[in-house]
């Protein structure tokens, strides 16, 4: 009756003496039977899928259902396409599609891959906007400093929200405050990013690196650089001193001239 894989009743399409047009797919003689089809009379959705829904592409679809690993949306009746949870979002770690959206409501998605042979299409969301760890890689680098709040506490670790959406991992060893308790959730404390995985999209913070490690030791560029300043600081006090000596040294013959023409 439809091209449609969503299994539905009878009833959606006619009902009892309604006149339909129809196509004869198999005829049994000795049965006295024939199989009859509708969905026949229009043309399969997957004939021209290539085109209408070309890679990189973008559409609007609708969430039909979940499983604990992506959305099934349809694009249209007879094409459905799954969004993978992992192409759900660049920032949310999602443990659910349900998490994310609502089974009936609409989706912006991309075409990622088509399978026509089983037809499948794999479909994207994320994929709608840029990744934002290419920023974050700048934004989040190892040494940075951020204002966080610790969200959840598991076994071994902290979990932070920083700045951006983005959420941090803290160790339990560097959750210690400068007052030596341990910092507790819903704590808005800062954090030093102690390592960032842009592949993995992980990022390990500590609020104990903050006052441990007190003020950056200056890099070999910046001693130089200081050196180099305290090298001209010494070398502006010599002229200063050397010219104030020339100085003296004219006044005094000054003064000795006057004298012996006063003799």
């Amino acid at each position: 009756m439809s091209w449609s894989q969503h299994l539905r009743s009878a009833q959606d399409f006619m009902n009892i003496g309604d006149t339909v047009e129809s196509v004869v797919l198999t005829l049994d003689r000795e049965e006295r039977k024939m199989s009859l089809g509708i969905k026949q009379l229009m043309p399969d959705p997957w004939n021209d899928i290539e085109i209408k829904y070309s890679v990189g592409s973008k559409h609007t679809a609708k969430v039909r259902n979940f499983t604990n690993f992506g959305v099934f949306v349809e694009l249209e009746e007879g094409v459905d396409g799954l969004i993978h949870i992992s192409d759900l979002s660049w920032q949310k770690k999602i443990k659910h599609p349900s998490e994310f959206c609502k089974v009936g409501e609409e989706m912006n998605v991309v075409v990622l891959e088509i399978d026509r042979d089983n037809r499948r299409i794999s479909l994207g969301h994320k994929q709608l906007e840029e990744n934002p760890w290419d920023v974050f890689e700048s934004t989040f680098a190892e040494g940075s400093v951020h204002s966080g709040t610790i969200i959840d506490m598991k076994d071994k670790s902290g979990i932070v929200s920083l700045p951006y959406g983005v959420e941090g991992i803290c160790p339990s060893k560097h959750l210690k405050k400068e007052d030596g308790s341990n910092a507790k959730v819903e704590e808005v404390l800062d954090f030093k990013v102690i390592e960032f995985n842009k592949d993995a999209k992980k990022i390990v913070v500590s609020h104990t690196r903050t006052f441990e490690e007190g003020e950056d030791k200056p890099s070999a560029s910046a001693k130089g650089k200081k050196a180099s300043s305290g090298n001209s600081a010494v070398q502006a006090v010599n002229n200063a001193s050397e010219k104030s000596t020339l100085g003296d040294i004219d006044a005094l013959a000054e003064l000795k001239e006057k004298m012996e023409k006063g003799e």
